[in-house]
């Protein structure tokens, strides 16, 4: 998994990556006839599978961008722009 952030934010995008790709293995487990990771345990399991990750799933794109640009951490990274051209080209 990729580093995470410090604090709240850092903590939310980590939980919300694992428990998304868990559930996406379920999902996929589901639909071809392949053994399923073990069924949540506990309340925060299940919080993140029965009701975070379809709730997402549900959103619209365009609504999750917007909120994941909102969020402060390395998904607000943009590209570089390319370096200025110096001398003429060989």
């Amino acid at each position: 998994m990729a580093a995470t952030s410090p604090g709240f934010f850092g903590w939310l995008r980590s939980n919300s990556e694992h428990y998304l790709l868990v559930a996406a293995h379920r999902d996929l487990a589901r639909r071809t006839g392949a053994p399923a990771p073990r069924p949540p345990r506990g309340a925060k399991e299940i919080f993140w599978l029965k009701v975070f990750a379809p709730t997402y799933a549900a959103l619209p794109w365009a609504l999750r961008s917007r909120i994941m640009r909102a969020m402060p951490g390395s998904h607000r990274r943009t590209w570089a722009p390319p370096p200025r051209a110096q001398g003429p080209a060989v």
